[in-house]
C-alpha cells in the first residue's frame, strides 16, 4: 500500500500520527507535477486551475462533486502511446472511463478501443470507431453481446473459455459469417498489485491455464474451427504496474506457447497481446516509466524471447487505459464539515467530510487505493495538519484520501480537488445512498463542455417501479 501528500517533500519532518512516509510538507498550496494533468496549476491569486480556468470557476457553473477532465492531457496522453508504440496496434482500455466524446478522442489520436461488454460496444460504436479496431473482452460474454460484436464486424473478440467458443462457433456458422479472435491465456505470473487486480496468476477467472495444457488445446481448437480465424495469443497480468519484470516473464511464457501451436500446427498466428495495466502516479511514491520508456523496454523483450526461439515476431498489441485516462481528471468536492478527532496518544487528526464519497470512488474501500488532496478554492497560510477526507456515506469506511496534510484553517464551504480520479472513479460509481453519480465535465481553453451530465434525483426514481 502506498500514499501520497500533496507537497511530497522528503526532506521535511515526520508528524506524530501519521505513516512513517508521510512527511510535513515545506509548502502546503504545492502541487506535485506527476499527480496532476498537465494543465493544472496554482495561478498567482492562490486558486487552482486546469484548462485555463480556474476550478472554482467550474465549480460556480456546474456544482460539485464533479469530475473535471483536462482534454489537452488526455488527448495528448493517448497520442504519446499512438506514437511510443509506433507498428504496434494500441486499444484504448474502455474499462478505465468510457463516454461517447472519450471514445472519438482516442480515436482521433490514432488508438482502437477495447471493450468488455455489450454497453461499452454500444459507446465506440455511437463515437464512429471504425469496428475493425475495436476488441470485445470479457469472461462471460452473453449470446447478445457476440451477435452484437459479430453484427458490427469488430475486429477481434478475445475469447476466454470453452463454452464461450461453442457459442461463437454456432452464432458464426447459423450466420455463415467468421470471427477473429484471440485466446486468452494465463501465465501464471504473480503481478505486485492488489490481489483483486492481479489478473495472471492461476487460482482466478480469466483465461485458459498454459501450465494446465488448456491454453493449447483451445488455441488448437480455434485453429481448426472451420468459423474461426486464429489470429493468436492474448496475455494480461494485471493492472497499476510499474516495472516490466512481469512482462518479461509473460512474453516468454506465451511466445513459448506461440512456437508450440506453430510446431504442432505448422502455422505462425500473427498477432500478440500484451495486455495493459501500466501505472500512474497517485502518490509520490509511485514512479509510473512513460510509454516511450514502455515501448523501449517491451520491443527489447519480445525480440529477445522471439530470436531465442527463432519465430517471427508477430504484430503486436497492448491495452492502456488508466495511464491515458487516470491523470487526465481530478475529482472535486465541496466540505460541508471539519471535525477534529483524536486518534491515539493525544495525536489530532482533521476529518474533512465532503459532498462525495465512496458512491463516486469506490477504490479507497475495495483496493485501500490511495490519493493526494489539496484546497483548489484558494492558497492558505495557516500550517499543515494530518488530515482525512471522508465521504457523505452512512459506512466507516467512506474514505477517499486516507492520510493527507491540508492547511489548518480547511473550512466548510472550501473546495477540495483529488487528482488522477479519471480510471474507475465514474466507471465504477454506483448510487449507494440513493446519491446521483456525479457529471464529467471536460475543459480546454478555459471553456467547460459537459461529457456526461449529472444524475438527478428523478433518474434515480425513474428506476423505481413503486
Amino acid at each position: 500500500m502506498t500514499h501520497t501528500h500533496v507537497a511530497g517533500s522528503i526532506h521535511a519532518d515526520a508528524a506524530a500520527g501519521a505513516p512513517h512516509w508521510l512527511r510535513v510538507p515545506q509548502e502546503v498550496n504545492a502541487l506535485v507535477p506527476q499527480l496532476w494533468s498537465r494543465t493544472t496549476r496554482r495561478a498567482e491569486d492562490g486558486r487552482l486551475e486546469v484548462g485555463g480556468l480556474a476550478v472554482a470557476d467550474a465549480v460556480a457553473e456546474v456544482g460539485t462533486p464533479v469530475y473535471l477532465l483536462d482534454e489537452v492531457d488526455l488527448r495528448a496522453r493517448a497520442r504519446e502511446f499512438a506514437e511510443a508504440f509506433d507498428g504496434w496496434r494500441v486499444y484504448y482500455a474502455g474499462k478505465s472511463f468510457l463516454c461517447t466524446a472519450v471514445a472519438r478522442w482516442v480515436a482521433e489520436e490514432g488508438l482502437g478501443v477495447d471493450v468488455c461488454t455489450g454497453g461499452e460496444l454500444a459507446v465506440a460504436l455511437r463515437a464512429g470507431v471504425d469496428p475493425a479496431v475495436i476488441g470485445l473482452h470479457g469472461n462471460n460474454k452473453s449470446t447478445a453481446e457476440l451477435e452484437a460484436a459479430l453484427d458490427a464486424g469488430i475486429g477481434r473478440i478475445i475469447v476466454d473459455s470453452g463454452h464461450e467458443i461453442d457459442r461463437l462457433e454456432r452464432l458464426t456458422r447459423e450466420r455463415g459469417t467468421t470471427a477473429r479472435v484471440m485466446v486468452r491465456v494465463t501465465t501464471g505470473i504473480e503481478a505486485h498489485t492488489h490481489e483483486y487486480i492481479a489478473t495472471a496468476h492461476e487460482d482466478q477467472k480469466f483465461g485458459f491455464s498454459i501450465a494446465s495444457g488448456q491454453a493449447m488445446a483451445a488455441l488448437l481448437r480455434c485453429h481448426e474451427s472451420d468459423t474461426l480465424e486464429l489470429l493468436g495469443i492474448h496475455s494480461h497480468i494485471g493492472s497499476q504496474i510499474f516495472d516490466t519484470q512481469g512482462f518479461e516473464m509473460a512474453a516468454r511464457r506465451i511466445l513459448g506457447l506461440h512456437a508450440d501451436v506453430r510446431d504442432t500446427t505448422g502455422a505462425e498466428m500473427p498477432e500478440m497481446d500484451l495486455g495493459g495495466g501500466f501505472g500512474i502516479a497517485y502518490t509520490t511514491l509511485d514512479t509510473p516509466s512513460s510509454p516511450a520508456e514502455l515501448a523501449g523496454s517491451l520491443r527489447r523483450i519480445v525480440e529477445h524471447e522471439c530470436r531465442a526461439l527463432g519465430v517471427t515476431v508477430p504484430a503486436l498489441s497492448i491495452e492502456p487505459g488508466r495511464a491515458i485516462s487516470g491523470p487526465s481528471t481530478m475529482a472535486v468536492y465541496e466540505v460541508g464539515t471539519v471535525k477534529p478527532v483524536v486518534v491515539d496518544q493525544g495525536v489530532e487528526r482533521l476529518y474533512v467530510a465532503v459532498d462525495g464519497g465512496m458512491s463516486d470512488n469506490i477504490r479507497p474501500a475495495l483496493y485501500a487505493a490511495e490519493y493526494s488532496a489539496t484546497v483548489a478554492n484558494r492558497a492558505s497560510d495557516a500550517d499543515p495538519r494530518l488530515g482525512r477526507v471522508v465521504g457523505k456515506h452512512c459506512e466507516g469506511g467512506d474514505i477517499l484520501v486516507r492520510d493527507e496534510f491540508l492547511p489548518a484553517d480547511i473550512a466548510p464551504g472550501d473546495l477540495v480537488a483529488v487528482p488522477a480520479s479519471g480510471a474507475y472513479s465514474r466507471s465504477m460509481a454506483s448510487n449507494y445512498n440513493h446519491v446521483p453519480r456525479p457529471p464529467v465535465v471536460s475543459v480546454r481553453d478555459g471553456r467547460l463542455r459537459t461529457l456526461v451530465r449529472r444524475e438527478t434525483l428523478d433518474d434515480i426514481l425513474a428506476l423505481d417501479a413503486g
